[in-house]
């Protein structure tokens, strides 16, 4: 069974800026410039709002986001699937930092400091419904 499937060429990969950007319009879902704007500013630095407006047009050029411009606001929403976008960076990662094993990258992490024991436990019931699986 094959958990990460090899990327395309011409995927989208979302820079860390854009990632927040759709981070916040998964959470929250259709949202204005000035709402996006606002959560982004609750989570880093100040972020001035012409950058903020910017980067979600130019995200709408790329394809990344689409725009209601039917009311007086234009209301943006994710042109893109949280799960496969991470599902996509996932696989990147994995491919670059592990050569493409799944089984290097979960030795890793079960060998990090950071991995709880409920964390753990949770790994292993995943392990196990996927080996009843097969």
């Amino acid at each position: 069974m094959t958990l990460f499937k090899k990327h395309k060429p011409e995927e989208i990969v979302p820079t860390k800026t854009e990632l927040d950007v759709l981070r916040t319009l998964w959470q929250y879902g259709p949202s204005t410039v000035r709402f996006v704007h606002d959560k982004l500013n609750e989570q880093k630095e100040a972020v001035i709002y012409t950058s903020t407006l910017k980067l979600m047009q130019v995200m709408k050029e790329k394809g990344m986001l689409n725009r209601d411009e039917s009311q007086m606001k234009h209301v943006y929403t994710p042109a893109m699937e949280e799960g496969k976008v991470k599902g996509n960076m996932l696989g990147r990662f994995v491919d670059t930092i592990y050569d493409g094993s799944p089984s290097n990258l979960m030795m890793a992490l079960l060998g990090n400091e950071k991995t709880s024991a409920a964390e753990l436990k949770k790994i292993k019931e995943l392990l196990k419904n996927l080996d009843n699986q097969i």
